[in-house]
């Protein structure tokens, strides 16, 4: 994670949550209430982390895949009523046979930083069809979200 991310979570952090740990008890401390902003900063940053390095492996695990970046297209993300974010994949198959694709989308801010990442085949695409699924974020996100294809693979 990048300093810039981690001042960005931390500052959210302490926007939202500061009064709330501040008002826990007459024990908390300044130093003790930046502690748990900054431990809870810690998780979340882990758990972007986690999404790539579970993206990464899954396409470690695919073998004699072609590049399909350019043949995926996402619709405009929005917000389930779990408040999860889910955006709609479209994936073309120029393939002469069917083919399934293995797609990592990442959810961002509107300054392009990662909030999370997810991966999602879409299955038996038929020559010259398109195949659609749905990329759902691994938790809520808020604000002004966007998805974006990094890598794709038809195999």
């Amino acid at each position: 994670m990048t300093r810039w991310t981690t001042a960005a979570l931390l500052t959210t952090l302490a926007l939202t949550g500061l009064a709330g740990l501040t008002a826990c008890s007459d024990d908390d401390s300044p130093s003790s209430v930046a502690s748990k902003v900054a431990s809870a900063a810690s998780r979340a940053g882990d758990a972007v982390s986690s999404a790539t390095a579970e993206a990464g492996r899954r396409f470690d695990d695919i073998k004699n895949g072609v590049d399909a970046k350019d043949d995926v297209r996402l619709g405009t993300p929005a917000t389930a009523s779990d408040g999860r974010t889910t955006v709609e994949v479209t994936a073309t198959n120029s393939a002469d046979s069917a083919k399934s694709f293995t797609i990592q989308v990442d959810f961002t801010d509107r300054n392009g930083k990662l909030l999370d990442a997810v991966v999602l085949t879409v299955s038996d695409v038929p020559a010259g069809g398109t195949g659609k699924g749905t990329a759902r974020s691994t938790h809520d996100l808020s604000g002004d979200v966007r998805a974006k294809v990094p890598r794709a693979v038809r195999h």
